[in-house]
């Protein structure tokens, strides 16, 4: 396993992160996602991402649990706040003082921790004065519950903000994540370099394009079954950006590309993600353990800048690279 530094902070996470939105809890039955963790613990994998709103709070229990037995100083563990949690109260959302700090302590009773090592703002919001929302952040991390604050899905300005409001009250906003692939680069204009000047690192999700890029989607052909296109919990909906026969056929010419190097197709995938300096590490998900197993071979591999470009070449304007794609929603719907 690879690890590097995340944001300009000491610690060192796994370059291969394991997270659990859409299975833990939802997709998988509980005994096969403990499986999956052991074996991302069994392949060097010690960062593990979640969120409160993953299956309202389950997929949180089902890690928790899945960790309970191993030294806790030798994992980083993630989480997020922002989306509706709980029965769906009017304050039960948002990153408001008051869901802020009831949110922590339901995230920590549920992964059975006294801290979490990185805590994340998982939309911005709109609605409550980012002040406010810096502050509760502030004090989540001096009572010790986290050591570090992070952010997803911001935009270049409103990392800028909040880095600066972070200062202000001396602590470390180290991290943002955002959707990153192959095929959506929109972080590459404004947040990369906003990031960089910063001291924010990434921590990528969809690194695969939710499966596309695994190459199993092929132009005009049937679903496979059981697989993230026909999840209809939300998987279907997160996917149908890229299921178009234009997509499909390219990512099929990526295929010679991973051969010449050796790897599969997700490996080739998660490797180019992480081939961005600015990137420290990439989420995977898994339904089965020997996806874990596979992918984490993409840590530490170096993709020369001629498979680079070769890749851009097969890909062609197919990436989504416009930066106004990095969105929260507007207000809060409860």
């Amino acid at each position: 396993m690879e690890f590097r530094y995340l944001g300009n902070s000491g610690l060192k996470i796994s370059a291969i992160i394991y997270g659990n939105w859409l299975t833990h809890g939802s997709q998988v039955e509980n005994d096969v996602a403990k499986a999956c963790v052991r074996a991302a613990l069994d392949a060097g994998i010690t960062s593990f991402d979640t969120a409160d709103v993953y299956a309202n709070g389950a997929a949180e229990s089902v890690l928790g649990e899945a960790l309970a037995q191993e030294r806790r100083s030798s994992l980083e563990i993630f989480t997020k706040v922002y989306w509706p949690t709980g029965p769906g109260g009017p304050n039960d959302t948002g990153l408001s003082r008051k869901h802020i700090m009831e949110s922590i302590d339901a995230s920590l009773t549920r992964l059975r921790t006294d801290y979490v090592d990185l805590y994340q703002a998982h939309r911005y919001d709109y609605e409550t004065p980012l002040e406010e929302t810096m502050q509760a952040f502030a004090d989540v991390v001096r009572q010790g519950k986290a050591l570090y604050i992070g952010v997803s899905e911001w935009t270049a300005d409103q990392i800028r903000a909040g880095h600066a409001l972070a200062q202000e009250l001396g602590i470390q906003l180290i991290s943002n994540q955002p959707q990153y692939s192959m095929l959506w680069r929109v972080i590459e204009e404004q947040v990369v370099p906003t990031s960089r000047d910063l001291g924010v690192s990434q921590i990528v999700w969809s690194p695969i394009a939710q499966g596309v890029l695994t190459g199993k989607y092929a132009p005009g052909g049937e679903l496979p079954q059981g697989s993230r296109a026909t999840d209809e919990k939300g998987g279907a909906d997160m996917i149908q950006r890229f299921m178009n026969d234009e997509t499909l056929r390219a990512v099929q010419e990526l295929k010679p590309i991973a051969e010449q190097q050796g790897m599969t197709m997700a490996q080739l995938a998660i490797a180019w993600v992480l081939s961005n300096d600015n990137v420290a590490g990439a989420i995977i998900g898994a339904s089965r353990p020997e996806q874990v197993v596979s992918n984490v071979e993409a840590a530490g591999r170096t993709l020369e800048p001629e498979v680079l470009e070769a890749i851009d070449d097969v890909l062609g304007d197919l990436p989504e690279t416009d930066p106004a794609k990095t969105t929260s929603p507007p207000s809060r719907v409860v």
